[in-house]
């Protein structure tokens, strides 16, 4: 009785949310959520959940502060090395073919992908007819993304991934460390277009050639999985790319005759 109690009151807290400030988690994975907002209750000194719906709804502090529990960013630049190698090897000959290249990167949390991707592109020489529009819901980590600045802790881990995808260069070159930090070059973000944008409740803004969704979906149940990718489908042009987390994949959803598996292992699709 006590469960079902409380996922009524996580279904109450996720309407009121979407009444008061427009989120919609409505469609987000509901084990997912209860872990997340859980973890928010223990943070934000709540006892239950009703306690929490009504902080939120009388103070929007406390909603930012639970949107980042909502929202948790668990990414690394180049993560998953195989991917961008992927991109590099296959996928980059074709984007050659286009005069000028629209890139989303959907869900870019902090940043990471969205630094990885200008990398890669500028090493193969077509960042500088390119737009990368960087995407989330979360405004603390779009505006993290905007300032590029990452832990120093992490360069080895970066480092390693950049190497294993192909990097052409020392990623060193990349940043300037700065006493426990790492800045990317901003030369790097004058290609990139920051922006709010949800995959529940907006539309497409842009015909684009890529887009790069990664560990974003599986947090999503099946119907916010098929907006997502119907999205995507009215957004790529005629044969253009979609790349998926490693969990990831369009083959079950409500779009799988819309695309074939281009490179299967690295989740890359492209639209037919």
């Amino acid at each position: 009785m006590a469960d079902r109690s409380q996922q009524i009151e996580l279904k109450l807290l996720i309407e009121a949310i979407y009444l008061r400030y427009g989120y919609d988690f409505r469609g987000y994975s509901a084990a997912s959520l209860k872990r997340r907002v859980l973890l928010a209750l223990r943070q934000l000194q709540c006892e239950g959940i009703s306690e929490l719906q009504h902080k939120i709804l009388y103070d929007p502090q406390v909603f930012m502060e639970l949107l980042q529990y909502l929202t948790i960013p668990v990414s690394e630049m180049f993560r998953d090395p195989s991917y961008y190698l992927a991109l590099r090897e296959q996928v980059v000959p074709v984007l050659r073919t286009y005069p000028s290249l629209k890139i989303w990167v959907a869900g870019c949390s902090t940043g990471e992908e969205v630094y990885s991707l200008a990398i890669l592109l500028r090493e193969e020489g077509l960042l500088e007819r390119s737009i990368l529009y960087a995407t989330d819901i979360n405004p603390r980590s779009l505006e993290q993304a905007r300032q590029g600045i990452f832990g120093i802790d992490d360069l080895q881990q970066y480092t390693e991934n950049y190497q294993r995808a192909g990097g052409k260069r020392s990623f060193s070159d990349y940043y300037t460390a700065a006493y426990d930090s790492a800045i990317m070059d901003k030369s790097l973000k004058d290609h990139v277009t920051f922006a709010d944008h949800s995959l529940a409740t907006d539309s497409v803004f842009a015909e684009t050639q890529l887009i790069s969704c990664r560990n974003v979906l599986i947090y999503f149940n099946k119907p916010l999985q098929d907006r997502a990718f119907g999205l995507f489908h009215e957004s790529l042009c005629h044969r253009g790319f979609l790349g998926l987390g490693s969990r990831e994949t369009v083959e079950f959803s409500g779009y799988a005759n819309q695309y074939e598996a281009f490179d299967k292992q690295e989740r890359i699709f492209r639209k037919l």
